[in-house]
């Protein structure tokens, strides 16, 4: 489970800022809210909110950006990483970024940071707590000679040959992480932090993510049970007694093979197979709905906006209740009712276990309602005089803003909390 995590000089974030799962001394909610880890209370959900262009999504994709520099290393050192510096100061564009993430993981704590710019990550280190405080690693970068040093831990057992191939296949745009996945010796505390990653720290779900697709190629593998999604779909009211599944391969349309040998030069093997093949496999679904007895069935494009939507956060949900997982999301009440949005976060609370969420949200319902939120569980993003952004929390205010009787909705609403637009009257004078 995720319990910090940091950013500096990262897209809209100039100074460092600190996203926490640490629960306060609140007992309110949790049973729901809470799990406890060594000894730490680390909160299951991180609702954010903020206006437009506040850095609410900036947070996310900041996760995502660590995600992928473990995980998706740049084969090329000559490739820059897909990320931007804060670029409304002189002086941030030609300074480094940090990204820092400290998390538990089969019960041990770790901490790992990396600092980077567009062409390479600079030093990077990794440790754990059991119980002591340990270092994994620490890695510079040699920026002349383009080249990485890594020294390893007391703790950890390696050898000159393991060192020297890990140095050689992490570029200087490479984490160490992402060089050890190119490396073909194993070593477990480095393992152990790539599996951390990749399954329990998802992919960012934006509001264009296809979660269609992605739900219904894991119920094919079995990864998500299909019954999970009916049963999660019933209970939000949807009136679906099935889900069908069907694969038929058809031709490749003209022309597509050769404007994929233009777009995918580094998959052309995959595109070669395809041509070899002449055929695609295409995934149809369906929806069994039960009227009167009778059974009518509707593809799946057929359905309205909502019902496919929730179709993607029920394999979402099945994923978080019957796995110790994380999914940030960005604009979570996205093509959502009100009444199923709460729905969804009070069916993940109550019925998740070591998951967690992080989302974006404009919804503001769940903030009239204390019997279903904590206040160390809600975030605001805010854009200052220097365009950079703040992202503080609700327990940040003092009992003159927040008091046990304040009702949050109203002082939000209000502008007491900050984190909503600064809107000039609605009269536009374009005569001018």
């Amino acid at each position: 489970m995720i319990v910090n995590f940091s950013i500096q000089n990262f897209g809209s974030i100039k100074d460092k800022q600190t996203l926490s799962f640490e629960a306060d001394k609140s007992t309110h909610l949790e049973d729901a809210y809470i799990v406890n880890f060594g000894g730490q209370r680390i909160l299951k959900l991180a609702l954010i909110y903020g206006a437009n262009a506040s850095g609410k999504t900036t947070i996310l994709k900041a996760l995502n950006f660590l995600r992928d520099i473990v995980l998706e290393p740049e084969r090329k050192k000559t490739n820059e990483l897909d990320f931007n510096p804060f670029l409304f100061d002189p002086k941030t564009p030609k300074q480094n970024s940090i990204i820092s993430i400290e998390f538990f993981h089969n019960d041990i704590k770790y901490f790992y940071e990396v600092e980077f710019f567009k062409k390479a990550i600079v030093t990077e280190e990794l440790y754990f707590h059991n119980p002591n405080k340990a270092n994994v690693f620490k890695r510079k970068t040699n920026l002349l000679n383009q080249f990485t040093e890594i020294s390893f831990g007391s703790k950890i057992s390696t050898d000159k040959v393991f060192e020297k191939t890990l140095e050689a296949n992490t570029l200087w745009n490479n984490t160490v992480l992402g060089g050890y996945l190119k490396t073909n010796i194993d070593l477990r505390e480095l393992q152990e932090v790539i599996d951390w990653f990749e399954n329990y720290l998802r992919p960012l779900v934006y509001t264009r993510t296809e979660l269609e697709g992605f739900v219904t190629s894991r119920i094919e593998s079995k990864e998500i049970s299909k019954a999970d999604v009916i049963t999660i779909l019933k209970k939000a009211d949807f009136n679906i007694s099935d889900i069908v599944i069907e694969e038929k391969e058809e031709n490749i349309p003209d022309g597509l093979i050769e404007f994929l040998k233009r777009q995918v030069k580094e998959h052309s093997d995959k595109v070669k197979e395809l041509e070899e093949k002449g055929k695609v496999t295409a995934v149809n679904v369906e929806f069994e709905h039960t009227v009167n007895n009778s059974k009518y069935t509707l593809p799946l494009e057929f359905e309205s906006q909502g019902t496919r939507r929730y179709y993607g956060f029920a394999g979402l949900l099945a994923l978080l209740i019957k796995n110790s997982t994380a999914f940030p999301i960005d604009e979570l009440e996205a093509s959502l009712h009100p009444d199923l949005y709460l729905h969804f976060i009070l069916s993940f609370l109550l019925n998740s276990k070591n998951s967690q969420i992080i989302a974006t949200t404009h919804n503001r319902e769940i903030l009239d309602n204390k019997d279903i939120f904590r206040n160390d569980a809600i975030w605001f993003t805010d854009k200052q005089e220097s365009c950079s952004t703040e992202l503080y929390s609700l327990t940040d205010f003092d009992s003159s803003v927040v008091r046990n009787t304040t009702n949050i909705l109203n002082a939000y609403k209000s502008g007491k909390l900050s984190g909503t637009p600064n809107l000039g009257d609605t009269f536009i004078d374009l005569s001018l």
